[in-house]
Formats: C-alpha cells, sequence, structure tokens
C-alpha cells in the first residue's frame, strides 16, 4: 500500500478535501516537519489542468451531486456496513472523523463473529467521508453496538 505526496498549496485544507476525493489532507505539525525534508512536488489547488489533482478532482465533481454527498462529513463517529464479500463475509465499521477505522467487526458467513480494533491492523487509511457510497452503507450505532457485544476477539497467533 503506497500514496503520493505533494505539497498543494490552497486557502485551507478543507478546500482541498472539499475539491478532491480520495485524498488525506496531512496537517500534523512533527509529519509537517518531517516531510519538509522531503524532494515533494508543488501544486496549486487552481493550478490549470492537466495536473497530477485531475483525477481528484473529477471523481470529487462527479460525485457532489448523487444522492448522499458529504453526508457523512463532521460527525464524530460513522457506522458502516460493508456489502456481502465472495466469501459471504460482511464488515461493521466504526469510523472516526477523520474516516479511519476506530472498530470493526468481520461478521463471517458460519454465524461467527470477530472484532478488532486499531491495534490489530498495520494499515488504516481514511475512508473518503464525502463520497456518497458509504452514505449508503450507514447504519445506526445500536447495531454495530449489538453486533460488537456478540463478537469475540480472534486469539494472537
Amino acid at each position: 500500500m503506497g500514496g503520493l505526496w505533494w505539497w498543494v498549496w490552497a486557502g485551507s485544507a478543507q478546500e482541498i478535501v472539499e475539491a478532491c476525493a480520495e485524498v488525506e489532507v496531512v496537517t500534523e505539525p512533527d509529519l509537517v516537519k518531517r516531510v519538509e525534508t522531503w524532494s515533494v512536488a508543488e501544486i496549486h489547488l487552481d493550478d490549470p489542468e492537466p495536473n497530477p489533482l485531475t483525477s481528484f478532482r473529477a471523481t470529487r465533481d462527479a460525485q457532489r451531486g448523487q444522492p448522499g454527498f458529504g453526508a457523512l462529513v463532521g460527525r464524530d463517529r460513522v457506522y458502516l456496513r460493508s456489502p456481502e464479500g465472495e466469501d459471504g463475509e460482511v464488515y461493521l465499521d466504526e469510523l472516526g472523523p477523520d474516516g479511519r477505522r476506530v472498530r470493526q467487526i468481520e461478521l463471517r458467513a458460519d454465524g461467527d463473529a470477530i472484532r478488532t480494533t486499531v491495534e490489530d491492523w498495520l494499515f488504516n487509511p481514511p475512508s473518503d467521508l464525502y463520497d456518497p457510497q458509504y452514505a449508503a452503507l450507514e447504519i445506526g450505532r445500536d447495531e454495530f453496538e449489538d453486533a460488537w457485544r456478540r463478537a469475540r476477539r480472534e486469539p494472537a497467533v
């Protein structure tokens, strides 16, 4: 799993995420200081197209008119139920305000349920809470909490 890094000049971090889909804006001072030592291309949000942000902007523009666009932004917690996977598994996710998973439950086809937390994951990329696809997957907190109580932790390997 990788990523692309740019210095993006804009009026605010919020302006960037509102204009570009599937991006994470890094504002933590320690990380910004570390990245300042890297050789990273600079882009202005309003640079003429084509530029490295063109596809991210096009995706966001296509999302903007869809039902559910931005519906999950600004919440302390968001609860989602994924569509059923190939093996019949379904994931319930609790996301924080930055779109990162806080807790997850795997509902297996055999009826077993496994719960995991941040400490269990090697990677935890943020979900784009502006993306309207996630609004359609939203569930209530009670449904998530009921499943969490029934789920078990998988023994460490």
